[in-house]
């Protein structure tokens, strides 16, 4: 006899539905996994055996044969065990219902229950496509409700799911997914730093990089955390587009629907900041952070090659992993944020603390930054020591302040169709720039040594200073203050 069900494959983190076929043939006790398996799913014949006998099920008999469609596509994982055994039952005879119309996922254990497993999410959106319900574990289904319109019927055993299959289903809630990300710090805790405070709030009001070179303790990481506070909540397709991206990583999703803050360690690999690893490659966070921002503090620390690799994607919006027999593309639409010392000691320019560096060790430090990936922060701003009379100031201007500006000038983006940050240059040059703009941004070109992708940087950072003074036109005061915030002027 034959039956099937359907799962799903996480490629990249765009889900492909797998369908589940499974044949019963002449007496024996052969189990055949064919479609690409990797060494988990070869393992599954095991589990399956035990957990049919231990939720009171016969044993086939039968020579099985299970193969996993479309058979070009790597599957890896675990989570294939619960369609396997409800298609298993179906072509045996021992499931009534046919299981076809359903997508099921989840690993199951020795005696019958069902553990939670990554693609959860993927296997929901399997099933809003095809109109067909979702059988999830139940340690996992709150990342399927993140999905509307589509049933998602939680699990815990398998009996629970060939219930399910029979529709019977035994009630179980879903709980929320699981919060994983601090909330950001307090923007009022800020002491002093004016600039630095400006130049937070047009970078969130517009997406732009942001670089903050400046000595130890003088508060860059702090500012950086406190960014995704003064953030809008994300759109709801946005938010799903995130939650994809953690759940192929393998990840708990992230606090849903605010814009995720990775902040990778300096010694990460290539791999755990781009994506890739052995095997089916993984988001990494570069990914983790799409929709967000990527921190990543002590940037001079950072190894050259892995900064350099940042350029493309930077640009691009997502990033290829190439491997054999396969390239995927993982999405990185990310808001780049960075701080770094000016030198090794920390201390060079400091009006109290004197440098121990010499020349050529700061010139080396400065060389691991390079020039084309300076050239793609929108702003760079020197975060320096705060006086005796700025640590002991009031709090400055709270989160919530700065996040009603920022959020009113992301609407007017959003009526033109997305961030300052993406405008190409055809489109800056349809924004109305007053004659005064005009000439001091073809000054600047000249005068300041500006690349022509510098130039057109400058123009978004000014269209967004425009935008959060409410203004229709740019003028030669937002150019001016752009400028100087490029670290040019």
């Amino acid at each position: 006899m034959f039956a099937s069900t359907n799962s799903v494959a996480l490629v990249g983190i765009e889900p492909r539905p797998v369908r589940v076929e499974v044949h019963a043939g002449t007496a024996g006790d052969k189990f055949h996994l064919v479609g690409l398996p990797d060494t988990a799913i070869r393992e599954a014949k095991e589990r399956v055996k035990a957990a049919l006998r231990s939720s009171g099920f016969a044993p086939a008999h039968r020579n099985l044969t299970v193969n996993l469609s479309p058979a070009d596509i790597p599957k890896a994982g675990s989570a294939y065990d619960l369609p396997i055994a409800l298609a298993v039952l179906a072509a045996t005879g021992q499931l009534e219902a046919d299981p076809s119309g359903m997508v099921a996922l989840g690993e199951l254990a020795l005696d019958g229950k069902v553990r939670g497993t990554r693609g959860s999410l993927g296997a929901a959106l399997v099933a809003k496509q095809s109109g067909s319900p979702c059988i999830l574990p139940a340690g996992s289904a709150s990342e399927g409700a993140l999905v509307e319109n589509v049933e998602v019927v939680a699990v815990e055993t398998l009996a629970d799911a060939v219930a399910a299959a029979q529709g019977h289903p035994r009630p179980l809630a879903i709980s929320g997914p699981r919060e994983t990300q601090e909330p950001a710090d307090e923007l009022g805790a800020v002491r002093g730093q004016l600039l630095a405070r400006r130049a937070l709030e047009i970078s969130a009001a517009g997406g732009h990089h942001l670089l903050m070179n400046g000595p130890p303790g003088a508060g860059k990481t702090m500012l950086a955390r406190c960014l995704p506070g003064i953030l809008p909540s994300l759109e709801p397709d946005e938010a799903l587009e995130v939650a994809q991206a953690w759940a192929a990583a393998g990840r708990p999703i992230v606090r849903h629907g605010w814009a995720p803050f990775r902040s990778p360690h300096h010694s990460a690999t290539a791999a755990a900041v781009l994506g890739g690893g052995s095997g089916i490659p993984v988001p990494g966070e570069l990914t983790l952070a799409h929709r967000g921002i990527l921190f990543l503090d002590e940037l001079g620390e950072f190894p050259p090659h892995i900064l350099n690799a940042l350029r493309q994607p930077l640009e691009e919006g997502s990033v290829l992993i190439a491997r054999k027999g396969m390239s995927i593309t993982f999405p990185c639409s990310v808001q780049l944020v960075a701080a770094t010392n000016p030198c090794p000691c920390g201390f060079s320019g400091d009006r109290v603390q004197p440098c121990t560096c010499s020349r050529g060790a700061v010139e080396r430090y400065r060389r691991r930054l390079s020039g084309p990936l300076l050239d793609r922060f929108d702003l760079r701003v020197t975060v320096e020591r705060l006086s005796s009379r700025e640590v002991t100031a009031e709090e400055g201007e709270p989160t919530s302040a700065v996040r009603t500006r920022v959020c009113a000038a992301r609407r007017i983006q959003s009526s033109r169709g997305g961030l300052n940050r993406d405008l190409r240059r055809s489109e800056l040059d349809a924004h109305p720039v007053t004659s005064e703009a005009r000439r001091l941004l073809d000054d600047a070109v000249d005068r300041f040594r500006l690349t022509a992708r510098g130039w057109d940087r400058v123009r978004r950072v000014a269209r967004t200073i425009a935008d959060l003074a409410g203004e229709e036109s740019v003028d030669a005061t937002a150019v001016g203050e752009a400028l100087s915030l490029r670290g040019v002027a």
